[in-house]
C-alpha cells in the first residue's frame, strides 16, 4: 500500500510543505526586527526554525522575554505580527513559492479526500495566500493562529464526527507538526525535514512515492 493510499483525511501543515516560505519568512522576521542587534536576531531565527510550527505571536513573545528579557504587552505583540503579515502577503502571493508536487497531490485528491489547512502563520494572513494562489477551493477549512495547531486540529474534530482520527493524518516539517498529530491520535507523515525521518508513521521523500 503507498503510504497516503488509506487516509480518508488530510491536516495540512503550509509553510515548508505547500509552500516554500521559510527563507520569506526569516527575511520577514529581520525586517520587523531590524532596530534590534544582530546576535539577538539569530538567537530568535534559530528558535524559528527549531519550532516551525508555532505562531508569530509565540516566537515575538520569546525575543522579548527570553532574548530581550523584557516585558511585552499583547498590544506590542500584535503590533509587529501585523508589520511581518504585511511583508508575507505581499511577496508570497507568487506562485514561484509554491512546492508544485504537494500541489499536484491536492489538486488530484480534494475532490475525493476532504482536507484541512493547520498552519502556525496568521489565520487571515493564510487566507489571504490560499485565495491568491488558486488553493483556497481545495480544502474544506484553512485555519491558523493565533490558536496554537493542536487546538486547531482538535477543534475540527470536535466539529466533525465523520472524521475518524485512526484514518487520518497530518503532513508536516516540524516537530510541532509531530505534536499535533500525536496529541489527536493523528498519523503524522513527515515532510521536507530529514530530522522527522526518526519520528511519526511515515516519512515521505517524496509526493511521487505517495
Amino acid at each position: 500500500m503507498m503510504a497516503l493510499e488509506k487516509y480518508t483525511t488530510f491536516f495540512w501543515d503550509f509553510d515548508g510543505v505547500i509552500l516554500d516560505s521559510n527563507s520569506v519568512r526569516e527575511y520577514g522576521f529581520k525586517k520587523v526586527l531590524a532596530n534590534f542587534e544582530e546576535k539577538q536576531v539569530n538567537q530568535l531565527l534559530d528558535f524559528h526554525r527549531k519550532n516551525g510550527g508555532l505562531s508569530r505571536y509565540v516566537k515575538f513573545r520569546f525575543f522579548y522575554e527570553e532574548v530581550l528579557k523584557q516585558a511585552v504587552t499583547a498590544e506590542k505583540i500584535d503590533e509587529l505580527a501585523a508589520s511581518f503579515s504585511e511583508i508575507m502577503m505581499e511577496e508570497l502571493i507568487k506562485p514561484k513559492y509554491l512546492i508544485k508536487e504537494a500541489v499536484v497531490f491536492i489538486e488530484q485528491h480534494a475532490t475525493k479526500i476532504p482536507m484541512y489547512i493547520v498552519s502556525g502563520s496568521d489565520q487571515t494572513e493564510l487566507r489571504f495566500l490560499c485565495e491568491k494562489l488558486g488553493l483556497s477551493d481545495h480544502f474544506k477549512g484553512i485555519y491558523g493562529s493565533p490558536i496554537p495547531k493542536i487546538q486547531l486540529v482538535k477543534t475540527i474534530l470536535e466539529e466533525n464526527a465523520t472524521i475518524i482520527p485512526a484514518q487520518s493524518c497530518l503532513i508536516g516539517d516540524s516537530h510541532n507538526d509531530w505534536e499535533a498529530a500525536q496529541i489527536n491520535k493523528l498519523d503524522f507523515i513527515g515532510y521536507n525535514n530529514e530530522a522527522l525521518k526518526s519520528v511519526g508513521t511515515h516519512y515521505l521523500n517524496s509526493f511521487d512515492e505517495s
